[in-house]
């Protein structure tokens, strides 16, 4: 079955750099969008970026322009570099996959879900 292994979480002051990782196994990685959310205490999950089997990206306002998705394939792998973080993209950060997604960000489009790995900006 599919499986999601966020890592690379962390603690950094604001204006660090963080890059996540999301390993996925149990099925044909390509096939799938893929996308990270994230989650603050008391706040609902949000999505922050998604990249579609086709390859095109879908970033979220709030990250815009500090985050940037890769990916390799070869490894199955899904990446999110995240620059100039700021005190409120604190959270639990979150890959999702699904085969229907079709990049979009909502929390409801996505079946497959890790664990998540802890992001701290202070």
């Amino acid at each position: 079955h599919v499986q999601l292994v966020e890592s690379g979480g962390g603690s950094v002051q604001a204006g660090g750099s963080l890059k996540l990782s999301c390993k996925v196994s149990g099925t044909t990685y390509s096939s799938y969008c893929m996308a990270w959310f994230r989650q603050a205490p008391g706040k609902e999950r949000e999505g922050v970026a998604s990249i579609d089997s086709d390859g095109s990206t879908r970033y979220a306002d709030s990250m815009k322009g500090r985050i940037t998705l890769s990916q390799d394939n070869a490894k199955n792998t899904l990446y999110l570099q995240m620059n100039s973080l700021k005190p409120e993209d604190t959270g639990m950060y979150y890959c999702a996959a699904d085969l229907w997604a079709m990049g979009r960000l909502g929390a409801s489009e996505y079946d497959y879900w890790g664990q998540g790995t802890q992001v701290t900006v202070s």
